[in-house]
């Protein structure tokens, strides 16, 4: 069967993951969503007991399974302090830095399951007033949450229900362009989840045949390093994680092409798998840039790491400014769904 993308079911989908809170660690109202729609598309699914979802797709042969993987958890942050002047003190969820929230609104997520506001600002905000206002570090002694609240001090916060430990997520501000540009927050990896559960949701309607069983494994904590490490089924020979691809000065990866990996920082992706990747997507023109992420791990290494035996790649659109507000295009994400369309379907590698 031809590929066809369906663009604005896509852009649907990625626009309602991108503005459900989910920072590794607080991800269970998001597991619910992607549950329900797996549910209405008739999907058959599993729930690891760490939270994850694993969807299969019946294949031919059911002895040997393929394994496709994105993460839906983020960057975040929890309540490390409240401190005397009524402002939080934050310690961060992921690997990024302080300058790439400043000025950022976000939400407080209270044990009650309520929520407060609040924007991320430099203690020394006002340049008015504070002589070091653009030079002082971006750090967790400087940086502090500005409550909408009427509050003066600890016990005021701790009045709303707001303590130590309580998580923090950043407002997405998620756009789509007249010019095909997505710009978010959380499109690491969220980009991925939306292309996955499309092809899902898609195999299951149409009923196309794949010529292996294939599991659709949405993790939830990858970003802290071990989201897609367990829970695999034994049958699993290829494994691959659907991520964003690293831009930036020395990379080959952009926002119009599929991004695939032949390295990050937990070495060489397996060789086989990786120029299979790049065959199928020279047989169906896809565009494609093959690149290495030198600050880079995914699913897929980590299940390296935890001693799976399998062969390993990594693919995915291409996200600038990554942890940070990110960007990517609509041409990035058709050729992602066009090559793990092609992929899904092809014949397992044999070296």
């Amino acid at each position: 069967m031809s590929f066809e993308w369906n663009k604005e079911e896509a852009l649907d989908l990625l626009k309602e993951l991108a503005e459900i809170p989910s920072p590794s660690g607080y991800t269970m109202e998001i597991m619910k969503t992607i549950k329900k729609h797996l549910d209405n598309w008739n999907v058959e699914f599993k729930t690891t007991k760490k939270g994850a979802v694993i969807a299969t797709i019946p294949g031919k042969d059911t002895s040997r399974h393929r394994l496709l993987t994105a993460h839906v958890d983020t960057l975040g942050a929890m309540v490390k302090e409240v401190k005397s002047s009524g402002r939080l003190k934050l310690s961060l969820v992921g690997g990024f830095k302080f300058n790439a929230i400043e000025g950022e609104n976000c939400l407080i997520h209270k044990a009650d399951g309520t929520t407060a506001t609040g924007t991320i600002l430099m203690h020394q905000t006002t340049v008015h007033v504070y002589k070091d206002a653009g030079t002082a570090d971006r750090d967790e002694n400087n940086m502090e949450v500005r409550l909408d609240e009427k509050v003066f001090s600890a016990d005021e916060v701790r009045a709303l229900g707001i303590e130590v430990g309580d998580f923090v997520s950043f407002s997405p501000r998620y756009e789509a362009t007249a010019s095909g540009f997505i710009k978010s927050r959380h499109l690491d990896d969220k980009a991925s989840t939306a292309l996955l559960l499309q092809l899902a949701k898609n195999l299951s309607e149409t009923g196309e045949k794949l010529p292996h069983t294939t599991h659709f494994y949405i993790s939830n904590n990858e970003e802290i390093g071990y989201g897609g490490n367990s829970n695999i089924p034994d049958e699993t020979v290829e494994y691959i994680a659907v991520d964003m691809g690293a831009i930036g000065d020395g990379q080959s990866s952009d926002e119009y092409t599929v991004s695939i990996c032949a390295k990050d920082s937990s070495g060489p992706y397996h060789y086989g798998l990786t120029r299979h990747l790049i065959a199928l997507a020279n047989k169906n023109s896809i565009d494609y840039k093959v690149d290495i992420y030198p600050y880079y791990g995914s699913d897929a290494s980590a299940a390296i790491s935890a001693g799976h035996d399998v062969k390993h790649a990594l693919f995915g659109p291409g996200i600038e400014a990554s942890h940070s507000y990110e960007r990517t295009h609509t041409d990035s994400l058709k050729a992602a769904a066009a090559l793990l369309h092609a992929y899904v379907l092809s014949p397992l590698v044999t070296e």
